[in-house]
């Protein structure tokens, strides 16, 4: 076996393996350091000044992109410049909390597709989705069609955002860099407008780290007369970003954070799995001691 003998920072999996370090996030919590971009829906009130009162006014409008910053500050913008290093795909599914539980996503691991069995965090596959393709929605019991509407299938963009002319949670003027971030795309309709783009590029043979994707968004009415917003997207294939050693090092941190984060869903899964396991060999003990008391009378 060939043992590793020059430090490659570039390549931290490897490197963390051949140090004895990987196994230290095993079992742990995973941390973000990275900014959630996504659409702002509502508006953003705030207060001011008018007549010597303090009223409550929009300060930030609804269809807004939304930057938050972990443990910092949020931005606000129109539009954005992305560019994608890489994208994912998962399932996520909302559980409506209760008076002992609160709020919680059930999440997937993180592929590259969408046609394989993915572990979650509450030790099954898929949020629940039933395996195989479905045929017949309408032909399945009410039950099952309630869960698979809960059920998001997500497309998972990781790069870096430009926030073009944006605002702080005041409504203010403001300046950020450009960012890393990561989006999840759970609307069916801005699930397909953000993957048209990714497929335009995978037919040109194009990387989607060599283009930005410019996007905007555009409203929508619901029944009851509120507003949703979905991305508008645009792009850019006439020129070709040259990549850079800086480019190189970020792709590897993107790629560790989605294995620290598969890891963190796994092992979360192991326990759960696990914890059902002991439950139904408790099952089996009790069924098993009943039937003895029940013979031996």
């Amino acid at each position: 076996m060939t043992e590793l003998t020059t430090i490659d920072t570039n390549n931290y999996a490897a490197m963390a393996k051949a140090m004895g370090i990987a196994h230290e996030a095993a079992g742990k919590a995973k941390s973000s350091s990275l900014a959630r971009l996504r659409i702002n829906h509502q508006p953003v009130m705030g207060t001011a000044e008018v007549n010597g009162k303090n009223v409550n006014i929009e300060v930030i409008e609804g269809g807004m992109y939304k930057l938050e910053i972990p443990d910092g500050p949020t931005y606000y913008a129109n539009s954005i410049k992305m560019r994608p290093f890489m994208q994912r795909f998962m399932y996520k599914r909302f559980i409506m909390g209760n008076a002992k539980t609160p709020n919680r996503f059930i999440k997937t691991i993180m592929s590259d597709n969408l046609n394989i069995d993915l572990k979650d965090n509450n030790g099954g596959f898929n949020c629940g989705k039933p395996a195989g393709y479905i045929k017949d929605f309408q032909a399945l019991p009410k039950e099952t069609q309630e869960l698979l509407k809960q059920i998001k299938r997500v497309r998972v963009v990781l790069g870096t955002v430009e926030m073009i002319n944006p605002l702080n949670d005041k409504g203010e003027m403001t300046t950020i860099e450009t960012t890393p971030f990561i989006w999840e795309i759970d609307n069916r309709d801005a699930f397909n407008n953000v993957g048209e783009a990714f497929s335009k590029l995978a037919k040109h043979q194009r990387l989607p780290v060599q283009h930005t994707i410019t996007a905007n968004t555009d409203e929508r009415k619901m029944p009851n007369g509120n507003s949703f917003y979905i991305p508008l997207v645009s792009l850019d294939t006439s020129n070709t970003i040259k990549l850079t050693q800086e480019d190189q090092n970020m792709f590897a941190d993107f790629m560790t954070w989605v294995d620290n984060y598969n890891n963190y869903i796994v092992n979360t899964w192991a326990e759960k799995a696990n914890s059902r396991l002991e439950e139904g060999d408790s099952d089996m003990v009790d069924e098993l001691v009943d039937i003895e008391i029940e013979e031996v009378a």
